[in-house]
């Protein structure tokens, strides 16, 4: 294993401290203490794979953005499971995921700055959102209608999808777009796990996120099964027009 490999777990390692703050405000409970490391291990071996694959050299300022991201999403996940045996501190939450949507917004700015734009740093940004939008819409379905597990779980039927159909798996074009959905996605599940909202407006603000997500999903969907089948022009017509 590279050096550059290790540098994972140092986060992870972070991460537990980071549980043991937390405990002394909010008790996590063995069922949240599992659910917390069992996230820290995972996405820090996938990690460290991906590095390696990737055969870089150095982790580079963006990626560290991205994991102390990853290493906050980890510890909600702990409380959110935590807050199924009781009670969660809310407040707590609630900072923790804003401060992890703040660092959504920066660590493409890093990437760019510096000059490190990686496929790997676009795919490890993209599943810490994935998931922090799944631990939400878990944390949120009591409050608002378990129909909001189709926010947290849109990206993993997506993916499921292209297990059946690899046409689905093609590379999609950059768009900015589908970055500003999954924010917004976020700050939507955030203010409704927050509970300072009408009952009504909660499920309003639930709602138009899903309509964002369908339509950016939807987007995605239509162009690939237009690449899929091009639309070709006849020869004669071709012949024609020129």
């Amino acid at each position: 294993m590279s050096k550059v490999q290790w540098v994972p777990w140092g986060w992870a390692a972070a991460g537990v401290v980071a549980l043991y703050a937390v405990e002394g405000a909010a008790p996590l409970g063995a069922a949240g203490w599992a659910a917390g490391l069992a996230y820290l291990v995972v996405s820090t071996v996938l990690l460290s794979r991906g590095l390696g694959r990737s055969r870089a050299e150095r982790f580079g300022p963006a990626n560290a953005v991205t994991a102390m991201r990853s290493t906050l999403v980890g510890v909600v996940t702990a409380m959110v499971v935590a807050s199924v045996g009781g009670p969660a501190s809310t407040l707590l939450l609630v900072t923790l995921t804003s401060t992890a949507l703040a660092l959504d917004a920066l660590d493409g700015y890093v990437a760019r700055r510096s000059g490190t734009v990686s496929a790997l740093g676009g795919r490890f940004d993209m599943e810490v959102d994935a998931f922090l939008l799944l631990v939400l819409s878990v944390y949120t379905g009591p409050i608002v209608g378990w129909w909001v597990l189709a926010i947290g779980l849109m990206f993993y039927a997506f993916v499921a999808a292209g297990w059946v159909m690899p046409w689905m798996r093609a590379t999609l074009p950059p768009r900015y777009w589908r970055k500003v959905v999954t924010a917004a996605c976020g700050i939507a599940l955030t203010v409704d796990a927050a509970g300072i909202l009408p009952g009504a407006l909660e499920v309003a603000i639930a709602l138009i996120a899903l309509g964002l997500l369908l339509e950016s999903f939807g987007r995605d969907v239509i162009w690939l099964v237009r690449a899929r089948h091009p639309l070709t022009v006849p020869a004669d017509s071709a012949t024609a027009s020129s």
